[in-house]
């Protein structure tokens, strides 16, 4: 079973990859014959009270003249072509990597007898499996937002890679301070909002890119904002998932403190990883407290998020790698 894991997670990795070049050819091609070709819109009529003009035809004094406008490329329907069937399959792929993807965990789950998360290893392998999950779900109810899919499959191929080649662990026996029940709610709740976090920090860096491009910036990276939804949507993308996660991160704080008081005998000593945890919370709040503020603006909102995925990060590889301490179950020399 152990070897069958490390082998399904060539699988997966190459099918995440071959889904990132899928992605890559729908994003390049697009519907090129209809980019920046102008379009005539009907302005929004001025209704004269008292009068019987600028009515429904548009005819009268009252009307405005319309208005000619550039469509954008997000904006256009691509339709059936060599673009949109690359998608199809893009998506398909993905949804034949997230099933090797689950194949990598439960192999490993039943080769070491225990849940699969007792190392850094085996925790990206649960984390990125839950991203990947989540997009197909979000992208089953939402399909216009398949371009992000590029992006969400590079993140994977990405992280399943680092896992592979600098993190893999061979399989040992928990450490006795993880034998415990908390073991399974704790790090359940951790790797459930870490997923959620992981995916939405993918819409919340793109709409950065896509919000510029919005405003005429076409240097690099916001040329690449050129074929992604909307900025509007994408930002309610990003509010949708941290709004999700964050309860469950919150959970994931409070479990490991409790469990922290069984185990070590109190709840919070400021360990590495229970500080950076903390950080990510108070960021994480922080831009859930400016996106509902209306005074600030969404990208200055934004920006928080994406300090929120970098102290995460820091949790996970910083706190894991280079810093001793009770959370040190990393597994790697």
């Amino acid at each position: 079973m152990a070897a069958l894991s490390d082998q399904l997670l060539v699988v997966a990795i190459f099918a995440y990859l071959v889904a990132m070049i899928c992605h890559a050819a729908e994003y390049a091609l697009g519907n090129r014959a209809m980019v920046g070709r102008t379009v005539v819109r009907p302005a929004r009529e001025r209704v004269l009270v008292g009068a019987g003009v600028g009515g429904a035809g548009g005819t009268g004094p009252g009307a405005e003249p319309p208005r000619v406008e550039k469509v954008p490329a997000a904006d256009v329907d691509r339709g059936p072509g060599r673009a949109a069937l690359a998608g199809r399959i893009a998506v398909a792929v993905t949804v034949l990597g997230a099933l090797a993807h689950l194949g990598v965990i439960t192999t490993r789950g039943i080769a070491a007898d225990r849940m699969p998360w007792g190392n850094m290893y085996e925790f990206v392998l649960s984390v990125t499996f839950v991203g990947a999950t989540a997009w197909l779900v979000v992208l089953s109810r939402r399909p216009a937002i398949r371009h992000l899919g590029l992006f969400v499959a590079l993140a994977m191929v990405l992280l399943l890679g680092v896992a592979g080649l600098v993190l893999y662990t061979p399989i040992v026996p928990l450490v006795p301070a993880l034998n415990s029940y908390w073991f399974v709610i704790h790090v359940t709740a951790a790797v459930l909002s870490s997923g959620l976090l992981l995916l939405a920090a993918v819409p919340a860096v793109m709409y950065l890119i896509r919000n510029g491009y919005e405003q005429g910036k076409r240097s690099f990276p916001y040329t690449l904002g050129a074929r992604v939804p909307a900025a509007a949507t994408l930002e309610r993308l990003t509010f949708r998932l941290h709004t999700f996660a964050f309860p469950i991160w919150t959970f994931a704080v409070m479990a490991g403190a409790v469990w922290a008081e069984a185990a070590w005998g109190r709840y919070w000593g400021w360990d590495p990883k229970e500080t950076w945890a903390f950080i990510s919370w108070v960021v994480y709040a922080g831009y859930l407290h400016a996106r509902a503020t209306p005074s600030v603006k969404r990208n200055v909102a934004t920006w928080i998020a994406v300090l929120g995925f970098a102290t995460m990060l820091m949790n996970l590889f910083g706190v894991n790698l280079f810093i001793s301490g009770l959370h040190s179950y990393a597994g790697v020399n």
